[in-house]
């Protein structure tokens, strides 16, 4: 969290009247519509440790935008158990995809059972439902995968990864895109399926069930677990996924006040990088089963505006094929450029990477 950039934001009067405002208003269409007590607003999570910390970040950055919020208690926290965390034996994409982690959220949202939804970008379906907006992005943690390997493989040469592994290691993933990326480089390699919370993945590893496994970065550090990674992976190593590292807030396209408030803490270029990638990878149409990743990062040079550079990956499962591209705009084009990369990838890929 930007330490100057809430000082700025809550010491802010016209801002400060922006988010009290929206509380008082949105107060008064739940008594109208609904008949009932507006506050406190509901914040939809789920309930793992990692969605809580998540969730317990953005409620601070708002009541640190405006303390008023805090001191009314303006929001509660809603815990909701999605299919994506209850079902763990098959991987997503035969379960219904990555949107199995919001679609009871979004239920809650759209019959006005909660107000908010904080969601880990990265599983978070590029069509919303109808009704619903992604209304903010907060700052980017770290889009880099990390690795974690068993404790007699290290130490590990970060120019060279996945040369510490040795033949035939088994690596515990549900990702594909990590599975493509890997497999192109050690194709000697094996994957069994491995899903859950970080502890639980972590376990399998100290427990020697699996010789290695991926994890988000960001997902570790939020929750004080950086120790636990025995290297990061650099985006030129391997792709991350779009949207990783980044936490996205979504709520009623209607609530128009909310819409208000949100938009005074949205990081600028965490909505910069998260808009290229999200349209990559909505022009690439992928579901679960294609290896696909994204992402974006804000470069400047003296005496020249910001740029956006966007790289995306398209591979095969098995990583027999595999090719990325980069392109170049500036952060108002982010969107376009997303959809002028993922054409080009689309275009230079083999039609039944995109088959489902």
């Amino acid at each position: 969290m930007d330490i100057k950039n809430i000082v700025h934001i809550a010491s802010n009067p016209n801002l400060q009247r922006v988010a009290a405002k929206a509380a008082e208003l949105q107060k008064a269409n739940y008594i109208k519509t609904h008949g009932k007590r507006g506050l406190p607003l509901r914040v939809g999570t789920r309930g793992s440790p990692l969605a809580l910390v998540q969730t317990r970040n953005f409620l601070t950055l708002l009541t640190q935008f405006c303390p008023l919020l805090r001191q009314i208690g303006a929001f509660e926290e809603f815990q909701i158990h999605t299919s994506g965390d209850r079902i763990q034996d098959r991987r997503l994409a035969e379960i219904g995809g990555k949107g199995l982690f919001a679609k009871e959220i979004h239920e809650q949202l759209l019959e006005g059972n909660i107000d908010f939804a904080v969601h880990s970008l990265k599983d978070l379906e590029t069509d919303l439902p109808k009704g619903l907006v992604l209304a903010c992005t907060l700052k980017r943690q770290d889009a880099r995968d990390a690795l974690i390997v068993r404790s007699e493989y290290q130490p590990i040469d970060s120019k060279n990864p996945f040369d510490v592994l040795p033949k035939g290691a088994l690596i515990g993933s549900s990702s594909v895109r990590r599975q493509a990326q890997l497999l192109h480089y050690r194709p000697d390699l094996k994957f069994g399926l491995l899903r859950g919370n970080i502890q639980t993945r972590l376990d399998k590893i100290t427990s020697k069930q699996f010789d290695a496994t991926f994890l988000a970065a960001a997902g570790l550090q939020r929750l004080d677990m950086e120790h636990r990674i025995d290297v990061l992976i650099d985006p030129s190593i391997m792709v991350p996924a779009a949207g990783q590292g980044i936490v996205g807030i979504t709520v009623r396209e209607k609530d128009t006040e909310l819409l208000e408030m949100l938009s005074a803490i949205e990081n600028r270029e965490a909505k910069a990088v998260s808009s290229a990638e999200r349209a990559l990878l909505a022009e690439l149409d992928g579901s679960c089963r294609t290896p696909i990743g994204g992402y974006a990062r804000v470069v400047s040079f003296p005496g020249q505006e910001e740029r956006l550079h966007l790289t995306g990956l398209v591979a095969r499962g098995d990583g027999s094929f595999l090719i990325k591209k980069d392109v170049i705009g500036t952060l108002e084009e982010a969107e376009l450029i997303g959809h002028e990369l993922g054409k080009q990838l689309r275009k230079d890929s083999p039609n039944d990477i995109f088959e489902s």
